[in-house]
This record gives structure tokens, C-alpha cells and sequence, in this order.
């Protein structure tokens, strides 16, 4: 488990995370959503040592997150940030493959080779493993670094916005192995979206921000209502059920 306790961060005088308290738990996919500027991707990168708090303490297995040596947490968490403009070329087996590099350290073994393998057949990356990233479409290059992740084979993954800029297709097939990445390989993923549908068919849990503060918290059931979401982005919603699941409604 992933706890965080009190986060809190500032950027010049102005306090972007208010005092955030959370757990990721393994097995589960947990959702960050909210407005634009609410704090979850500062949370997540905090929460990955990616970014320094002003406040707060963060836990991995009852271990403070400062304490992990690099290597160490590179083969327990793995970050898959919003931005990821390569400029050297790469086809999708070379990107996937540095996914073993906590392990490898660029010597790849045998054992690397079939994990990279493993991660490209698991995403349906096979056929086009030998492309250039440049030769793909947006979804299929993010379908890559997520394969990138799956090598890098560990307990805690974090995706922060991976479905920006991709149709609905792509959208589908990253939310759907995103989930059995969860709930097949027992993996904690938290992921960062703004598409509340996704949030609500594909997540276990659900965390909400608001202005640096915790707005929400809970099972898809406690933070799907009308309520709730209306005080989170203070527009009307309409709560509809299909096929068992929550779906929003706005307009």
C-alpha cells in the first residue's frame, strides 16, 4: 500500500495541495479526477517523488518514500507522466525495453527479453513492435510507453492523464488493460483522468480534488451522485445506470 498522509504543497505563496490524505491499495485502480488546476497531478507527483512537498509524509509499505534508495523504487513504482516527447527515434520494442532498465541496467538478459515481450503481446503491440514511434498513431505510441511500465514490472504504477488527445478506440483499450493490469497482475494503478465515464466504469476507487483539497473520496457508488460531482465542478448531472454501471450525464 501507498498511503499518503497530509499533503501539501506551495508554489510561491500560493497553496496548491491543501493537506491531502490517501491510500493506494494493491489490486485496485484508483482514479484522481477534478476541475482543471485542482492538484492531481501534483499530488501524483508527489506521491512518486517526482516532486518535493512542503507538507506531509508519504508511505510505501510502512516505509517513507524518501528513504528508498532509486533503484529500489524503480522496481516498485513505476510513472508514466503526462508529457513524453522523445526526440531521439526508437521503434516500440526499444521503448518498451527501457521499461528493464532498474533491472538491467541496459544489459538486457534473457529473462528482460521475455518480460519486454510479455509487455508488447499484452497490449496487442506484436505486429507493430518494429515501427518507429513516429510511424504510429497517438494511441498506439501510448500503448507503448504503458507497455513500458508493464516491463518495468512493479507492484505500484502511476499514469497521469494517459488519455489525452486519443479517440474514443484508444481511450477503451488503454481504460480496459489498465484495469486488468489491476485486477489480473494484482498491481495498484492510479491514474489521473478527466473523462468521469472512464473514471466511473473502469476504477474501484475514486478521489476527487478541488482547489488543492480533498472534495471526495470513496467507492465509484459514494462519488458518482449528483451531489457530490455538482459541488466538485458546480454543473448540473444527471446519474444514469447501463449495464450495471454509473454513467454521468451534462450538457
Amino acid at each position: 500500500m501507498i498511503k499518503l498522509n497530509q499533503l501539501t504543497k506551495y508554489f510561491g505563496k500560493q497553496k496548491v495541495v491543501d493537506e491531502i490524505s490517501a491510500e493506494f491499495d494493491k489490486g485496485k485502480v484508483t482514479a484522481i479526477i477534478g476541475p482543471n488546476g485542482a492538484g492531481k497531478s501534483t499530488v501524483l507527483s508527489m506521491a512518486s517523488r517526482l516532486l518535493d512537498r512542503d507538507g506531509g509524509t508519504v508511505h510505501l509499505d510502512c516505509k517513507e518514500l524518501a528513504e528508498w534508495d532509486n533503484q529500489q523504487l524503480a522496481q516498485r513504482l513505476a510513472v508514466l507522466r503526462q508529457a513524453n516527447n522523445i526526440a531521439m527515434r526508437f521503434t516500440v520494442r526499444e521503448m518498451v525495453s527501457f521499461g528493464r532498465f532498474p533491472y538491467s541496467k541496459g544489459r538486457l538478459t534473457e529473462k528482460d527479453q521475455s518480460v519486454i515481450q510479455q509487455a508488447i503481446d499484452y497490449l496487442d503491440l506484436t505486429d507493430i513492435q518494429h515501427k518507429y514511434l513516429d510511424e504510429l498513431s497517438g494511441g498506439q505510441r501510448q500503448l507503448a510507453f504503458i507497455a513500458m511500465v508493464i516491463a518495468q514490472d512493479t507492484d505500484y504504477v502511476f499514469l497521469d492523464e494517459p488519455l489525452n488527445n486519443l479517440d474514443i478506440k484508444h481511450s477503451l483499450q488503454i481504460m480496459k488493460n489498465i484495469q486488468k493490469l489491476a485486477h489480473d497482475m494484482d498491481k495498484a494503478v492510479v491514474v489521473v483522468i478527466h473523462d468521469i465515464n472512464f473514471a466511473a466504469c473502469y476504477s474501484d476507487k475514486i478521489i476527487a480534488l478541488k482547489r488543492g483539497q480533498l472534495a471526495a473520496s470513496g467507492s465509484v457508488d459514494d462519488v458518482i451522485q449528483p451531489d457530490v460531482l455538482e459541488a466538485i465542478y458546480e454543473t448540473p448531472f444527471n446519474i444514469i445506470e447501463v449495464n450495471g454501471k454509473r454513467m454521468c450525464v451534462y450538457h
